[in-house]
């Protein structure tokens, strides 16, 4: 029987440019493979297909999506081997901690026909500068979003009652953790994104990322109602008590949080407003209203026209963003068939067999 897999994203494209937490998930992995080299499609490819052979076999598999390209892998982890394969090249930056000994290098530039690709050179070069500054003009939409998004919190700041806020959340606090603590966990974090804002538009895996949790709380409010802060006290409150936890940010702003899953006790609360707003659709599933119960009433009517034109304001930045996501993707994908035309397959597929017999000594070990 195939084995599950969880997707999700270790970086993102946001309002403080390209935020990577892809170490955060590499913590306890004995075997790390780092390719580099791999600016076609490559990469992609070869990890697809490692995870599909082991997903197969039954094993759990970690899927890393790119915010940049929909349609491909950043990385592939199969926890119960202690593997990962992640891609190398920039914008992700790799600190090995034991080179040769966990982290080890996958050089796929030995696939390359140097002579095809120095044809395309100054291609190659134009377009790869047209990729980096429309990845810096996005990074600065998003950022002037996130700086109207600001003041579409004050209003609700201002008409916060910040002592019922603190008393909900000492209350989910004891409904969750019922005075336990951990039986295995060691109080180890996870830092993760569970949506982006892709080419594609903002992408989630929220029901993916969630299923077969027996507890989902559903985090309703708006902008400045504490959602954030909520999360992080929760997330403290489980480190104290030695479980190990995932804690997803925001993909707008990734100071934010937007998602704590504790799964040794089956539990996972979140941020389920625009623009990855859901419902209860199942046993277990409750909501938990920030505006409702610690929000002056009356708060949306009185500013009615002030949350209008930030939010339109703010959202028009987002679109914008993406937009030249858009475009970077365009030049990537021209990057990528010149690079993709000059490999040679044979080399590709002698590396993955290569990876796939660590896999299997790791797995007879």
């Amino acid at each position: 029987m195939s084995g599950k897999a969880i997707n999700y994203y270790a970086g993102g494209n946001t309002a403080k440019g390209f935020y990577d937490l892809l170490a955060s998930n590499l913590q306890g992995l004995e075997s790390v493979y780092i390719v580099n080299g791999g600016l076609g499609t490559e990469t992609s490819t070869l990890m697809k297909k490692l995870a599909q052979t082991w997903q197969e076999k039954g094993y759990t598999i970690e899927l890393i999506h790119s915010s940049s390209d929909n349609d491909s892998l950043d990385g592939v982890i199969i926890p119960k081997l202690k593997f990962a394969i992640v891609d190398g090249t920039a914008p992700y930056t790799i600190k090995p901690k034991a080179p040769g000994a966990v982290e080890h290098y996958v050089n796929l530039g030995t696939a390359w026909d140097t002579a095809v690709l120095a044809e395309h050179r100054d291609d190659i070069i134009e377009y790869q500068q047209q990729i980096d500054e429309l990845f810096t003009t996005a990074h600065q939409s998003f950022k002037t979003g996130l700086e109207i998004h600001d003041y579409l919190e004050e209003i609700y700041i201002k008409e916060m009652d910040f002592e019922k806020a603190n008393k909900l959340t000492n209350l989910l606090i004891d409904t969750i953790f019922i005075g336990e603590q951990s039986a295995t966990g060691s109080a180890k974090t996870h830092h993760r994104f569970f949506g982006a804002s892709t080419p594609e538009g903002v992408v989630d895996f929220i029901p993916n990322i969630t299923e077969g949790l027996a507890k989902r709380y559903f985090i309703k409010g708006r902008a400045g109602t504490g959602k954030s802060t909520v999360l992080k006290k929760l997330a403290n409150a489980a480190k104290e008590r030695n479980f190990d936890i995932e804690l997803y940010h925001c993909g707008f702003d990734p100071d934010s949080m937007d998602m704590l899953i504790v799964r040794e006790l089956g539990v996972c609360i979140f941020d389920s407003t625009d623009p990855h707003e859901y419902f209860p659709n199942r046993h277990g599933d409750e909501i938990v209203d920030l505006y409702e119960q610690t929000v002056t009433p009356g708060t949306d009517e009185k500013y009615e026209q002030e949350i209008a034109e930030f939010t339109n304001r703010y959202k028009q930045r987002m679109k914008d963003g993406v937009a030249y996501l858009q475009e970077a993707k365009v030049y990537h994908d021209k990057v990528a068939e010149i690079y993709h035309d000059a490999m040679d397959e044979a080399v590709v597929d002698e590396i993955y067999e290569q990876l796939n017999e660590e896999l299997l000594k790791l797995e007879n070990r």
